[in-house]
């Protein structure tokens, strides 16, 4: 059975940290690019970043600076630093799975559509 569990959502003041993770289960780093969204009220599904099978990060433009994105195969988790928290960073993140065997998987990591498999998401909360 896949798997994919997030953790370490907070709320936190505009200039904060937090480091997300998502512990996956059932599949492989290795086998598998894992991606983080964000889902906001009326801003639908936002792409942040990706991890590739391969072990190299893709950040979404609007993302680069606040957010790096991490794997460690030992522990099957990949992360999500972000620094700088902003209110508009308010949402659910949520982690999903894609197949490295999907063609060109990797040019459109941020359509949310192709993902094989989503977890339930982890609250991130900015607030003053």
């Amino acid at each position: 059975q896949v798997q994919l569990v997030e953790s370490g959502g907070d709320a936190v003041m505009p200039g904060g940290s937090l480091r997300l993770a998502c512990k996956i289960s059932g599949i492989a780093l290795d086998d598998y690019g894992i991606s983080w969204f964000r889902r906001a009220p009326g801003r639908g599904t936002e792409p942040i970043a990706c991890l590739t099978a391969a072990d190299l990060p893709i950040l979404d433009d609007s993302q680069q600076g606040r957010f790096t994105i991490s794997g460690d195969s030992a522990k099957e988790t990949v992360y999500l630093p972000v620094d700088d928290l902003r209110l508009e960073d308010t949402g659910v993140y949520t982690c999903a799975a894609i197949s490295r065997r999907r063609i060109n998987y990797d040019r459109y990591w941020f359509i949310a559509s192709i993902y094989d498999f989503w977890g339930q998401g982890t609250q991130v909360t900015v607030s003053t």
